[in-house]
């Protein structure tokens, strides 16, 4: 379990890989790339509403059998991988934890229509005054 990641420890695999990152030669001997699988479908740490966020936030991260898979390789060593993909799963989680505020639909003020109504007309103005003058025949 991470610092604030109440998730248990069982729900979480990690896997190393091959780091296609920075290293040097040192990238083709050591797997210090992390990849962190979290089933998030037999996860008892969350309600239902907020899976469904978190399945809406994982987007291509979330297979098709409900596994969450966040994978980095932006660090040299396993360890810091290792925290990266915790603070990301960390991170990805919190957001679904907040309930979205829900969003009460308002008609224009008369102010603004009429602002919007001016800018209108004043760049109705700005445009005619490009235009060629009529040709006099």
């Amino acid at each position: 379990m991470h610092r604030g990641l109440q998730v248990a420890a069982e729900d979480l695999e990690f896997r190393t890989l091959r780091s296609r990152g920075p290293g040097g030669q040192n990238v083709n001997k050591v797997a210090s790339a992390v990849q962190l699988r979290f089933d998030l479908e037999s996860s008892r740490a969350f309600t239902a509403d907020v899976k469904v966020r978190l399945r809406r936030l994982a987007g291509h991260r979330l297979t098709a059998e409900g596994i969450i898979v966040i994978t980095s390789d932006l660090h040299r060593t396993q360890a810091a991988n290792r925290r990266e993909v915790l603070e990301r799963l960390e991170a990805l989680i919190e957001r679904a934890r907040t309930v979205p505020k829900r969003r009460i639909a308002t008609a224009p003020s008369a102010g603004s229509r009429e602002r919007r109504l001016e800018r209108k007309r004043h760049q109705q103005r700005i445009k005619s005054l490009r235009r060629a003058p009529p040709a006099d025949d």
